[in-house]
């Protein structure tokens, strides 16, 4: 369990492990290091939740907010600069219908359609997805949501319905630290480059599934047909330059030989998904998780074969630069 704690001016985070294995452990943090300023007034609204991080580099659990109220203009600057900061917030108790989940999103930009079906049936916005044998399934290997497509979304929230009795975890990747690891030489290779996305693999490993029909292959993919994006992006709102890249649907990169291609492309995608850029989210009933779809890709773990019943809310987003 990781606890969270302000003491006075000097602001500074305690996080509290505790091993499964072994002894609580105590590490002191300065903010600046998990981006958050100490300023008084950003400390202010910050101390109407707790800011836990799940690990130094991505991902935080909010605590002692209830997205069942609106949250004041103050209160939601607090979590969006907490978004920005980790990436991934996690809500846990979060026992809301779909309309009011769908109210938070609309905070942070405009609901976009999913691009595949199936959709809820009172809330054509909102994706359902239901499973109880995810391999194969298309989120069982490192992604970007709807990367294929010409403006992928901003963030997404993924609301937990029903749970397998264990397993069904999601991790996620900073791809921004990704970036930052690389040599020098390497990140001014990669600065100009572009990179292709095709959404026709992860289609066709879910037709073999049977997951989708033959017809939904073909009319998805002349729906979206292969885009190109920077291989690096730069972030909106934060200016991070990041990675942008994906393990189900990202082919080529443009401008390299072939042979080129196929090196360094698999080197990148072993790189982000490296531990130290993840954490894992452990789902409970009525938990929420909101990521940043512009620096973050994530895997759902295929490890469970008990009904898993999730609702997926997408930001739209813009043409990544």
């Amino acid at each position: 369990m990781r606890g969270f704690d302000q003491l006075g001016e000097s602001a500074t985070l305690i996080i509290e492990t505790t091993s499964r294995a072994g002894p609580t452990s105590t590490r002191s943090i300065d903010p600046i290091s998990l981006g958050q300023s100490t300023s008084r007034s950003e400390r202010d609204h910050l101390s109407q939740f707790e800011i836990r991080p799940i690990t130094p580099t991505i991902g935080a659990e909010i605590v002692g907010l209830d997205l069942a109220e609106p949250l004041d203009d103050e209160t939601f600057a607090g979590v969006e600069r907490a978004f920005l900061d980790r990436q991934v917030l996690v809500f846990r108790n979060q026992d809301i219908p779909v309309d009011r989940v769908l109210e938070f999103a609309r905070r942070f930009g405009p609901v976009s359609l999913p691009p595949i079906a199936p959709m809820h049936p009172d809330h054509p916005e909102v994706m359902v997805f239901e499973l109880t044998e995810p391999r194969g399934a298309g989120a069982d290997t490192w992604h970007v949501d709807a990367i294929y497509t010409k403006e992928p979304p901003k963030a997404t929230i993924l609301q937990a319905v029903t749970l397998p009795e264990t397993g069904g975890d999601t991790y996620f990747g900073n791809m921004v630290a990704a970036y930052d690891a690389l040599s020098k030489p390497l990140r001014e290779l990669l600065s100009d480059l572009r990179a292709v996305h095709d959404i026709s693999a992860p289609m066709r490993r879910a037709v073999d599934k049977g997951i989708r029909k033959p017809e939904e292959f073909e009319a998805t993919c002349e729906k979206y047909p292969p885009v190109d994006h920077p291989l690096v992006r730069t972030h909106p709102e934060t200016g991070h330059r990041s990675l942008f890249l994906a393990a189900n649907s990202t082919t080529e990169i443009l401008g390299l030989r072939e042979r080129e291609s196929e090196l360094i492309l698999p080197f990148l995608l072993q790189h982000v998904t490296s531990g130290e850029f993840h954490c894992r989210v452990r789902w409970e009933p009525h938990t929420i998780a909101f990521w940043d779809q512009r620096c973050t890709l994530h895997y759902a773990v295929p490890d469970y074969c008990e009904r898993r019943v999730m609702y997926r809310y997408s930001i739209e987003g813009e043409v990544p630069r």
